[in-house]
């Protein structure tokens, strides 16, 4: 495993209750259950909204684009960052 950044951005931050968390995870797919398991300790935050968030979300992984490919597959190296874009307006 390594640590690793996510680092939430729009809806997904306010989803989050977060702006940034260190999550400990090999795989993109790990890290979002590490993320969601997080949001569901933190006071005031609705996990099942941030799953839903995560859903319709876009990720890069060290600056390079996740695309479709499945999140198991992602494998992440210590120090990575996982920047959670949800869809932006006219993007």
């Amino acid at each position: 495993m390594a640590i690793v950044t996510l680092r939430y951005w729009a809806a997904a931050k306010e989803a989050a209750g977060v702006a940034e968390e260190k999550v400990d995870a090999s795989t993109l797919a790990a890290a979002l259950a590490e993320g969601l398991a997080a949001a569901s300790d933190r006071a005031g935050v609705q996990a099942d909204r941030l799953e839903l968030v995560l859903a319709r979300c876009s990720f890069l992984v060290d600056g390079q684009q996740a695309g479709t490919r499945p999140h198991e597959s992602v494998v992440l190296s210590a120090d990575s960052v996982i920047e959670v874009l949800p869809p932006f307006a006219g993007g």
